[in-house]
């Protein structure tokens, strides 16, 4: 068996490269920007208001001061003329500050007086106004690689780039295994059970960009396994879950050796998890996930979602972890890393965490109830309640 790591590194070895496609800002959220944005323009192009009020002269911000008002300036149509001592313009936020002025009165500081104001006794020592190119300069930019959120979007909007460039989302197809497995809705046999892996590990892939494609059901046949394996051929990512182990009905491993599978590794030190396999079957990469639920969900997190982000050119790295205080005391750990289910908490003195007491890899019931994976390394010792312990977010 391997490391959590090493299997880690294997993975990313066996991504390819992503490929890039220029999509509309319409349609970026969520995707990968593989090419840094630019901005073609100062923002403000302008010397903006950045409130209702009157644009003076410096000069004239004094208590008391009477002031002519000669035009008005709104966002979209500012006032062409310049600004001389004594005058005042009418301006509203957004709208060029007119050519001579050198700060904005807000308008509940004066007093109306037909085609006059009055300056109150009230003076601010902010001038309102926004400099020209105060947000960002023309040859700024939003570096790749970089997953857009819609506040980038909003920025890569404000600098005039209609379309960027952007990973192409990786096609993940996900082939259940098993003569035991029907789909949901239909009616199963005494000795069946329902499909269900393949639903959270494609609502997963969708979540981290990915396509998702849920392949009909390969049963513990050869010729049905190597049909659905060929219906996935164009894939970017073949998921299997189930069949991986060695039992007289695991199939993945003669099979897609006899297609032309180049293994990179079976085994890895994890709990729960440890038979999975992966390796290179054409021009995709196969990732042999276990059929217990939790088991093939757990891997997911670990290992599937960490190659998409790698496919979509982000770091190839472990998912990040956080820590909180563990809630009750553990047994050592044994020889294999063990991610175990857990429910977060708080106290007066920060996160805790607490795994629950049913950690079979069976029970779905558990992980929906779980928030989090509290991460035992290999040979752990015992904890104590009150100790910094490791986990990852689900």
């Amino acid at each position: 068996m391997i490391s959590v790591e090493e299997a880690l590194k294997r993975l990313f070895a066996l991504c390819p490269a992503p490929a890039e496609e220029r999509v509309g800002l319409r349609h970026a959220a969520g995707r990968v920007l593989t090419v840094d944005a630019v901005a073609g323009r100062d923002q403000p192009p302008f010397a903006a208001s950045a409130m209702d009020g009157y644009a003076i002269r410096e000069a004239d911000h004094v208590s008391g001061a009477r002031l002519k008002v000669i035009g008005e300036a709104a966002a979209g149509k500012g006032y062409s003329g310049a600004l001389s001592r004594g005058g005042a313009v009418r301006i509203f936020t957004g709208a060029p500050v007119p050519e001579g002025a050198e700060r904005v009165v807000l308008q509940e500081d004066v007093t109306r007086e037909a085609d006059h104001i009055l300056l109150s006794g009230r003076l601010e020592e902010g001038r309102n106004i926004r400099a020209a190119g105060q947000d960002f300069r023309a040859g700024d930019r939003i570096t790749a690689p970089r997953r857009l959120r819609p506040a980038d979007l909003a920025l890569i909007a404000a600098m005039n780039v209609p379309e960027v460039a952007v990973a192409r989302r990786p096609v993940v197809a996900f082939i259940p295994t098993g003569d035991e497995l029907v789909m949901p809705g239909e009616t199963p046999g005494p000795d069946q059970i329902i499909a269900s892996n393949s639903y959270a590990l494609a609502a997963m892939a969708e979540a981290e960009g990915a396509e998702a494609r849920m392949l009909p059901i390969a049963q513990d046949d050869a010729g049905s396994l190597r049909f659905v394996l060929e219906l996935a051929a164009d894939a970017d990512l073949i998921v299997t879950i189930g069949g991986a182990s060695v039992g007289d009905h695991d199939l993945i491993a003669p099979v897609t050796e006899a297609m032309g599978l180049e293994r990179s590794f079976y085994k890895i030190a994890i709990r729960p998890g440890k038979p999975l396999m992966a390796g290179r079957l054409g021009r995709a990469t196969l990732l042999g996930l276990p059929g217990n639920p939790v088991s093939s969900i757990v891997c997911g997190h670990v290992f599937m979602l960490r190659m998409l982000r790698a496919m979509q050119g982000l770091p190839a790295a472990p998912a990040p972890r956080l820590s909180a205080r563990l809630s009750c005391p553990l047994e050592a750990n044994g020889p294999r890393a063990h991610y175990m289910r857990a429910r977060l908490g708080s106290d007066a003195h920060g996160a805790t965490i607490a795994p629950f007491d049913r950690q079979d890899s069976a029970l779905l019931s558990v992980l929906s109830e779980a928030d989090a994976l509290l991460v035992r390394p290999v040979n752990d010792p015992a904890r104590r309640p009150g100790e910094e312990v490791a986990y990852l977010p689900l």
